[in-house]
């Protein structure tokens, strides 16, 4: 019986405490969230000179290769690090890639749609990363692009991997024929 009477009871649990606890946590994440938002806020400023997108035309040219993946934002190119958020090139959606004569059209689902014409095209590649995303080495489709007076890279995963590298030549053919189109035309 003398067992029985050393036996204390478990402690109980400090709820206020704990309470306090998980709503300094919550305030915590909200007040890092607000700051995040605050900064691709901030970006977006900075980079208000860049001029607004050109939208994808009506009158649709015969497409010479279609696409559909994923767009995983845009950068200053050659800086694969430094996102480009201005007029919604950082927000990460789905995809729907169309090469034409005139230009490449892209579509996006539940973002803003914007059009590269032909005589913006600079450059494709295949590359292992764009800011926020890293792929295994060629997993991205890189066009590098002129609006204004900034080289922009954008990028894109095909849902068919395979795709790409057809993109790719298919979209240097083309900015070699427009330059040498350019050139003679001088």
């Amino acid at each position: 019986m003398q067992l029985a009477a050393e036996q204390k009871s478990a402690d109980v649990t400090d709820w206020a405490a704990r309470a306090g606890w998980v709503v300094g946590l919550l305030l915590f994440i909200a007040l890092v969230y607000w700051l995040m938002r605050e900064g691709w806020k901030w970006r977006g400023t900075l980079q208000g000179d860049l001029p607004p997108l050109p939208v994808v035309p009506d009158d649709a040219a015969p497409a010479k290769l279609e696409l559909t993946g994923r767009y995983h934002g845009s950068t200053t190119a050659g800086q694969w690090l430094d996102r480009i958020v201005a007029h919604g090139l950082g927000t990460r959606s789905r995809v729907e890639l169309t090469l034409t004569d005139a230009g490449l059209a892209v579509v996006r689902p539940g973002a803003s749609d914007f059009f590269v014409p032909a005589g913006q095209l600079r450059e494709a590649r295949l590359d292992k990363g764009i800011a926020g995303k890293v792929l295994a080495e060629g997993g991205l489709l890189i066009v590098t692009w002129e609006h204004g007076e900034k080289l922009i890279d954008s990028g894109f995963r095909s849902d068919h991997a395979a795709e790409q590298a057809e993109w790719v030549e298919a979209i240097n053919n083309m900015i070699n024929t427009t330059s040498t189109t350019e050139g003679t035309a001088r």
